[in-house]
């Protein structure tokens, strides 16, 4: 089923020059480009993408530092801390967001991208390859986990995604 997904190449990739080498990953995969664009996020937007006032959502982050090993007494508060630490990075300096399309591009660019905390992420995928980081020294130094990409998990999540970073694409 063809699909479009939301990818953001993130602060800690820009400055590490990772962009051309993720990019042309997703080239290689055979996806397509249906926009792609240079953002200076504002703490505004990053915070509609965090979804910094979704209990919920908030809770599912903390929930990720409990999964990683780490004390967490109160899930909300701890993903509070790391959202509003999130949206602080993502506004540091200038990132990509870009729009691919292709066949299951949900599911297939998050295996390209691999998985969430780098030191666990597999070998071949840009967060396997790259990183460098881990949640619970992330958690330890009070900010967020320098996992290089964001890519949209699921098709309710893409849309709303792309619909955020891209009003023409609404």
């Amino acid at each position: 089923m063809k699909q479009r997904t939301l990818v953001l190449v993130k602060p800690d990739a820009m400055k590490r020059g990772l962009a051309g080498e993720m990019i042309s990953r997703f080239e290689k995969a055979g996806f397509t480009f249906a926009d792609i664009k240079l953002v200076h996020v504002t703490k505004e937007l990053a915070g509609k993408h965090y979804h910094i006032d979704d209990e919920d959502y908030l809770r599912s982050i903390g929930q990720k530092s409990l999964d990683a090993g780490d004390d967490v007494p109160d899930l909300v508060a701890m993903g509070r801390t790391i959202i509003t630490a999130m949206c602080e990075f993502l506004s540091s300096r200038p990132i990509i967001a870009m729009i691919l399309e292709g066949e299951e591009a949900i599911p297939e660019v998050r295996k390209i991208v691999g998985f969430t905390n780098p030191i666990k992420a597999e070998k071949g995928s840009i967060r396997g390859d790259f990183g460098e980081d881990d949640i619970l020294t992330a958690n330890k130094e009070g900010r967020p986990v320098y996992n290089l990409v964001h890519a949209s998990g699921n098709p309710e999540e893409a849309e709303e995604e792309i619909s955020l970073w891209f009003e023409s694409s609404k």
